[in-house]
C-alpha cells in the first residue's frame, strides 16, 4: 500500500478522499478566517527608525566608541607579548615595499613621485583609526592610478599645476562618496557586479597598465591612452627611437622582481623576498646609476624633503567633470578593499562590517586630500604580504605610516637617482598578477554565461577604454540579472515513489505525475517583469508534459493545475491581475487552479486582491500532496462515471443549450459539472 503522510485537517474544510488509495484521508487547506493583519503595516520610514532607534538607545559608551573608532576594539584587547613583534615586523616589511611602489604608482598616475609618498602617509594613519580591517594595507594602487591618469589626461597636461590639483580634488570627492555610501549602508549595490566582470576588467586594465609603462623600457615617449590600439600604434611608430640601455636595465630589473616574487610565494623560507623585491630593485638600479652615470637612462630627479603641508583642495569648478571618475574609483575601492578585507577578516577570526569599512576608507581619502594625496584604496599585494608577515592588528598600519614618514623626512635625497625604468618594472611586476587567464578557463568549463561576461568586459576595456569597459561590463551583468529574473525557472513536479514528496521530474526521472493534473513550481518572485513568461509556460505545460511516467485514471486532458508557491517570496499587483486572467481562461476551458504553500506575505497579497475569493478558499492547501489528493479524487470521479444520457436518448432530449455544451472543445469546470457535462467531456 502506498504510504501517506496527510496532515490533520481544518474541521471546516476537511475533504474525505475515500476513493483515492483505498482508505479515507484528510487534507489540510490554509485557514483564511483572518488572513489580514489587524494593524496596518507601518510605513518604510517608520519601520526603519523602529528597527534602529532601540539599538542606538541601548548602546553604551563602549559601544559608541567601537562604532565611531573601530581601532578601540583591538587596542582594548591587544596582546602585547604575542602581537607586538609580529605587527612591527609586518609593518616594516610592507612599509619598505610601499615606498618604491608609491613612487611608481604616482608616475603611472601622471604625478610627481612625491605625491605617491604623500598618498602613502596620512591616509594610512587615518585608516588605522577609522578602518575596521586589521590587515588591509591601503595606499596608492595601480588600477586607481591608471583611472586618475586616464581622466585627468583628457582635461589638462600632466605637467600643469592644475593636473595635480585635480588629482587631489578627486581624492576628496572619492572620500565623500565612500563616506556617504558607508553611512547610508549602500555597500550592497556592488553585489550587482559579477565576479566575472571584475576579473575581465582587471585583466584588461593590467595589460593597458603594462603597455603604458613601455616608454620607460623603450627610451621614447608613447601616447597616453587607456585603449590598446593607440598604445600599440604609438609603440610601433616610434620604434626608430629605440634605446637598448633602458630596455636591458628594465628587463633585468623585471626579471629579478618576478624571480623574487615567485620564490616568495612558493617557499616559506624565502617569503620575505616577495616584500623585499621592490626595495632590492630600487637599490640595484640606483647603485648602477650612481656608479656609471648612463646618459640614456632617465631618473626620477629631485624629490622635496619633508612631510606634506596642510592645504584645502582647490579647483571645485572642475568637480562636475570628475564625478563619473570618482564614482568609478569608489566602485573599484569597494571591489578591491572590501573584498580582500572580508577575506582577511575570515582568515583571522573577526567580523567586518563592509559599510563601516567604506566609511573608514572615505575618511582616509578626505583627510589625505588635505595633505596632497591622490585617491587611495586597499592593495591586494601589500595586504597579502601584511597578512603573510603575521600582522594581527592596525598597529602594523601605523608602523607603515612611520616608515613612510621617515622616508619623507630623511631619505628623499637618495631617491633622486632612481631609474624610471626601475619604477616601471615595479609597476609591471605588480600588475602581472592581475592578468587572470586562469579565471577565464575556469569560467569556460563551469559557466559559459559568465565566460561571455568576462570576454565582453575584457574586449571592451581593451579596445574602447576603461570607462566604457566598466559601463558595458556592469550593463551586461545587469542585463543577465534582468534576463534571469524575467525568465525564472519553472519546474514540473512529480511524486517520488513511496513518499509524499514532489520534486522536479527533470532532476528526478523516477518521479511520476498523475493524469489530468499538472503540478508546477515557480522558483522566483512573481512580478510584472516575469508574469508573462510564467503564463506562457503554464499554458504550455497544460498541454504537454513530456518525459514523465503518468499514473492514475485515464482521462483525455488536464483538469487541474497545482501551483507550488513555497519559493515565491513576493508577488505584485500586476502578477495578481495576470493570475486572475489566467484563472478565468482556465475556467472557460474547465480547468481548476489549486495553490499550495504560499508564504504569509504572498497569501496576504492574494487575499487583499480578491484572488482567494475568486479561486475559492477550498483550493488553497498547506502541502502539494494535499492539493494533489483532492484533485485526484475529482479526476477519478470523472473517469468512473458512465456516459449519461445515452447517445440515442441525448439526440432526442437535448435542448439547444445542452447541444452547445457537448460541442468539441467546450469544456466545463469539473468541480461544478453535472453528470451530463461529465459524460460530454468523456465522449
Amino acid at each position: 500500500m502506498e504510504i501517506s503522510y496527510a496532515t490533520a485537517s481544518n474541521s471546516d474544510m476537511a475533504v474525505s478522499l475515500s476513493g483515492v488509495s483505498g482508505s479515507g484521508r484528510q487534507v489540510k487547506v490554509i485557514p483564511l478566517q483572518h488572513p489580514i493583519a489587524s494593524n496596518p503595516a507601518a510605513p518604510p520610514t517608520a519601520s526603519f527608525f523602529t528597527n534602529w532607534l532601540p539599538n542606538f538607545k541601548g548602546m553604551s559608551l563602549r559601544d559608541w566608541t567601537e562604532l565611531l573608532l573601530p581601532c578601540s576594539r583591538w587596542i582594548r584587547s591587544y596582546k602585547w607579548r604575542e602581537w607586538l613583534q609580529v605587527d612591527l615586523v609586518a609593518g616594516i616589511t610592507v612599509g619598505v615595499m610601499l615606498v618604491p611602489q608609491a613612487m611608481s604608482y604616482a608616475k603611472l598616475a601622471g604625478l610627481h613621485p612625491i605625491y605617491g609618498l604623500y598618498s602613502g602617509f596620512v591616509p594610512i594613519f587615518v585608516y588605522a583609526i577609522f578602518g575596521s580591517s586589521r590587515q588591509l594595507a591601503i595606499g596608492p594602487v595601480a588600477l586607481v592610478s591608471l583611472l586618475v591618469s586616464n581622466v585627468l589626461g583628457n582635461i589638462v597636461d600632466s605637467s600643469d599645476v592644475l593636473y595635480t590639483e585635480l588629482a587631489i580634488l578627486l581624492s576628496f570627492m572619492v572620500g565623500v562618496l565612500e563616506c556617504v555610501m558607508g553611512l547610508l549602508r549602500l555597500g550592497w549595490l556592488i553585489r550587482f557586479i559579477s565576479h566575472s566582470v571584475i576579473s575581465g576588467f582587471t585583466t584588461s586594465s593590467a595589460i593597458v597598465i603594462a603597455l603604458s609603462q613601455a616608454k620607460y623600457f623603450l627610451g621614447y615617449s608613447i601616447v597616453r591612452s587607456s585603449k590598446i590600439v593607440p598604445l600599440v600604434e604609438s609603440i610601433i611608430t616610434g620604434a626608430g627611437n629605440f634605446m637598448w640601455q633602458p630596455f636591458v636595465m628594465g628587463s633585468s630589473t623585471l626579471t629579478i622582481l618576478l624571480l623574487m616574487k615567485h620564490l616568495g610565494k612558493t617557499s616559506k623560507r624565502f617569503r620575505y623576498l616577495r616584500a623585499a623585491g621592490p626595495l632590492t630593485a630600487v637599490v640595484l638600479g640606483t647603485t648602477f646609476v650612481k656608479i656609471f652615470h648612463p646618459s640614456t637612462i632617465s631618473v626620477v630627479g629631485e624629490i622635496p624633503q619633508g612631510l606634506p603641508k596642510f592645504s584645502v583642495p582647490k579647483e571645485f569648478g572642475h568637480a562636475k567633470s570628475l564625478i563619473s571618475t570618482a564614482i568609478l574609483i569608489t566602485g573599484v575601492a569597494i571591489l578591491e578593499s572590501v573584498g580582500i578585507a572580508k577575506a582577511l577578516a575570515v582568515k583571522n577570526g573577526y567580523e567586518l562590517d563592509s559599510n563601516q569599512e567604506l566609511f573608514g576608507l572615505g575618511v582616509a581619502n578626505i583627510c589625505g586630500s588635505f595633505f596632497s594625496a591622490y585617491p587611495t584604496t586597499g592593495s591586494f599585494s601589500r595586504s597579502a604580504v601584511n597578512h603573510e608577515s603575521g600582522a594581527k592588528t592596525g598597529l602594523s598600519g601605523l608602523t607603515m605610516g612611520v616608515i613612510m614618514a621617515c622616508a619623507l623626512m630623511f631619505l628623499t635625497p637618495l631617491f633622486r637617482d632612481i631609474p624610471q625604468c626601475t619604477l616601471a618594472a615595479i609597476v609591471i611586476s605588480a600588475v602581472m598578477g592581475l592578468v587572470d587567464y586562469d579565471e577565464a578557463i575556469f569560467l569556460w568549463r563551469v559557466d559559459k554565461k559568465d565566460f561571455l561576461l568576462w570576454t565582453i568586459t575584457s574586449i571592451t576595456t581593451l579596445f574602447l577604454g576603461i570607462e566604457i569597459g566598466v559601463l558595458v561590463g556592469v550593463g551586461s551583468s545587469l542585463a543577465f540579472v534582468i534576463h534571469e529574473s524575467a525568465n525564472p525557472h519553472i519546474a514540473i513536479l512529480g511524486r517520488l515513489p513511496g513518499t509524499t514528496l514532489y520534486r522536479n521530474i527533470a532532476q528526478y526521472p523516477e518521479a511520476y505525475t498523475y493524469n489530468g493534473i499538472v503540478i508546477v513550481r515557480v522558483d522566483a518572485p512573481i512580478y510584472f517583469a516575469n508574469i508573462s513568461y510564467i503564463k506562457e509556460r503554464l499554458q504550455k505545460y497544460e498541454v504537454d508534459i513530456s518525459g514523465s511516467v503518468k499514473r492514475g485514471p485515464e482521462v483525455g486532458r488536464n483538469y487541474f493545475v497545482v501551483i507550488e508557491m513555497a519559493p515565491v517570496t513576493y508577488i505584485d499587483s500586476s502578477a495578481v491581475q495576470a493570475l486572475k486572467d489566467l484563472y478565468l481562461e482556465y475556467k472557460s476551458r474547465g480547468i481548476q487552479i489549486a495553490i499550495a504553500n504560499p508564504n504569509r506575505d504572498v497569501l496576504l497579497t492574494l487575499s487583499r486582491s480578491g484572488l482567494i475569493d475568486l479561486v475559492g478558499k477550498e483550493w488553497y492547501f498547506v502541502r502539494v500532496h494535499d492539493a494533489v489528493q483532492v484533485c485526484l479524487q475529482r479526476v477519478q470521479s470523472i473517469s468512473e462515471r458512465p456516459p449519461w444520457p445515452p447517445a440515442s436518448a441525448a439526440a432526442a432530449a437535448d435542448t439547444p443549450t445542452q447541444r452547445v455544451r457537448k460541442r468539441p472543445g467546450h469544456d466545463v469546470d469539473p468541480s461544478t459539472a453535472t453528470e451530463p457535462l461529465l459524460s460530454a467531456d468523456k465522449v
